[in-house]
């Protein structure tokens, strides 16, 4: 399975190289029975509606009932929501997200009483109910961390409304979701002797790293000219999505949406100012690596396009042997955890492969409790694409883990821990691939792709997490925001972090919030840095032996959400309140930058 120009229509992608939606629901038809059923049960959880104070039993009956739907509901929607991810033209798909997410809406409107009449019942009684029955303390640590949102919760009727705010609110990410990746046409690239690229979400990334100048210019161009070609509609459907974080925190009396987004994985305002701060003062580092860049690639100025351009290259790689790679490097963790991982990339299909028309773009790892931890992606044969593979199979192993060792109700781990599985994974394969390959031009592909995840979590994600700060703030401040005003500030943030070296091409880099679809989700992008930095400080433990990391990272896993995400990292051996892992890991920034330059002289 070599790379290729030619982008396949979906229905000519090879079924090995699809997810197994199956294995979820037969087809189409099944799909619409369970919507349709779970439409007809959900109504009757509101015959608990004023009695869970009754009792323990009444109470944990409640929990059970509603858990179980929302299971149901959580499955409808990732079939809905994955085989649209995969066909962004497929009208089909399109209208079961709608379907899916006005039920999301109404089930959750339907349960939204619970919390209110739970917290009426207080912590020192529901605490002698989980001693005297046993089958609620499953649920403790959902009610703790319940109470200590008390101050959030409002009434009975307000958290109603809010419910049914959530189908409406949620069209602002799909809005941007269904333009970027159907509607807008780009261009294709074009390069020497007549070659031309399609340019799509699916291909944009291959294009960056082409080999041809011409084509990374001229794709890189023409990509960030079709966000340019709609940067008004796009402002102003993320600042409508600005606006209705600020509306959410103001409705449950948070200071700022920043602590509205924070306090949910309860974790401090200071985490993410501490993190910002320590990248603006390890910039030089960004800027020592632009002029390494530019001396191998024997340029007198680099440009956004030149960024990811190859200077040795990578070599072509099979699915199937990269799978096998990715295992060998992930055998410290034992041969359970990569026989896992074998088994579900080649034999249960986890992973839809092969970019097609109409694919969204990036790699995501999504599933529910009661589904494969399902993989999108688009293959390009080279080492980048090994990376991203291993990348989120360690979110997909992070759920497989805690789907094995937790109930339903603590079985999603929050987005502050989300990125550490993903990024140690990456880190223990380019180990493995930098010890057992000497050849310099392998290892010099290797580091230009560890760069390249650097620069996009260490560079891109805390330069759009200053970004995002600053667009809220203004918002919270009665200002208005504008295309112009966006990408001029866009544009600036980005020239800091580029220096002397790097020229940006102005108003493109200036687009470049509107490509991160991220950012629909407040300040979750700030988690990328965060993520990478406990990642490779848990990396280095196991990779030097140190005694219990293997056993520590592994119990990481499958803890989900029965505990606080600070707590669950602090049980894999690493303290995020505290600057160090944030230092370290730009400390292996700067080894990397080292090692190039050495290898390229």
């Amino acid at each position: 399975m070599a790379a290729a120009v030619e982008v396949l229509k979906r229905q000519d992608v090879p079924e090995k190289y699809t997810w197994n939606a199956k294995s979820v629901f037969a087809d189409a038809a099944a799909w619409q029975e369970a919507l349709k059923s779970l439409a007809a049960d959900y109504p009757a959880i509101k015959g608990y509606e004023g009695r869970l104070g009754e009792s323990a039993a009444v109470l944990y009956a409640f929990l059970e009932e509603s858990s179980k739907l929302v299971r149901r509901l959580q499955t409808i929607y990732f079939y809905a929501a994955m085989h649209q991810a995969c066909d962004t033209t497929d009208e089909q798909a399109g209208s079961m997200v709608g379907q899916a997410g006005a039920l999301y809406g109404q089930v959750m409107s339907a349960v939204a009483f619970s919390d209110p009449e739970i917290l009426a019942i207080g912590l020192d009684a529901l605490t002698i109910w989980m001693q005297e029955y046993q089958p609620l303390a499953t649920y403790g640590h959902y009610i703790d961390n319940l109470f200590r949102k008390q101050a959030h919760v409002r009434s009975a009727e307000v958290e109603e409304l809010l419910g049914m705010l959530a189908d409406p609110f949620g069209q602002v990410g799909n809005t941007a979701e269904v333009l970027t990746n159907a509607e807008i046409p780009f261009k294709p690239a074009v390069g020497a002797g007549d070659l031309e690229v399609p340019v799509t979400q699916g291909t944009i990334e291959e294009i960056k790293w082409h080999p041809d100048r011409e084509v990374r210019r001229t794709g890189w161009q023409n990509y960030a000219d079709g966000y340019l070609a709609v940067k008004a509609t796009l402002a102003s459907n993320y600042s409508a999505g600005i606006k209705q974080a600020v509306f959410g925190a103001r409705a449950r009396r948070y200071g700022s949406a920043l602590e509205a987004s924070l306090f949910e994985n309860n974790i401090p305002p200071e985490v993410f100012r501490n993190l910002i701060d320590t990248y603006k003062q390890n910039i030089p580092t960004w800027h020592r690596y632009w002029a390494v860049k530019r001396k191998a690639l024997g340029v007198e100025t680099i440009y956004p396009w030149d960024i990811w351009a190859p200077i040795s290259q990578s070599p072509e790689l099979e699915f199937e042997q990269s799978v096998e790679w990715i295992c060998e490097g992930l055998a410290p963790l034992g041969a359970d955890y990569t026989e896992t991982v074998r088994k579900g990339c080649l034999e249960q299909r986890w992973v839809d492969v092969l970019p097609n028309i109409g694919k969204t773009q990036g790699a995501f790892s999504y599933g529910t409790y009661d589904t494969h931890p399902f993989i999108l992606m688009s293959w390009n044969a080279g080492l980048k694409s090994l990376s991203t593979l291993a990348h989120e199979l360690g979110h997909s192993m992070h759920s497989y883990e805690t789907h094995q060792h937790q109930a339903w109700i603590d079985s999603y781990y929050s987005l502050f821990v989300a990125e550490v599985a993903s990024n140690f994974n990456q880190a223990l394969v380019r180990a493995h691939l930098l010890k057992t390959n000497p050849d310099p031009k392998f290892q010099i592909a290797v580091i230009e792709e560890a760069m390249d995840n650097f620069h996009r979590y260490f560079f891109i994600m805390p330069t759009l997490a200053r970004f995002e700060l600053e667009m809220h703030e203004r918002t919270e401040r009665g200002e208005g925001l504008t295309a112009e005003l966006m990408n001029q500030r866009m544009l600036e943030l980005f020239q800091e972090g580029y220096g002397s070296e790097l020229d940006p091409d102005g108003e493109r880099t200036g687009i470049t919030w509107a490509t991160f679809s991220h950012l629909y989700a407040n300040f979750y992008v700030y988690q990328y840095a965060t993520g990478i930095s406990a990642a490779h400080a848990l990396a280095e433990g196991i990779l030097d032996g140190k005694p219990g990391a293997v056993e520590n990272y592994r119990k990481f896993l499958s803890l989900g959400n029965s505990v606080y995400p600070l707590d669950a990292l602090k049980v894999a051996g690493v303290d995020m309140t505290k600057p160090d892992a944030v230092e370290s890991t730009f400390a292996v920034l700067t080894r990397y930058v080292d090692k190039l330059e050495e290898l390229v002289g």
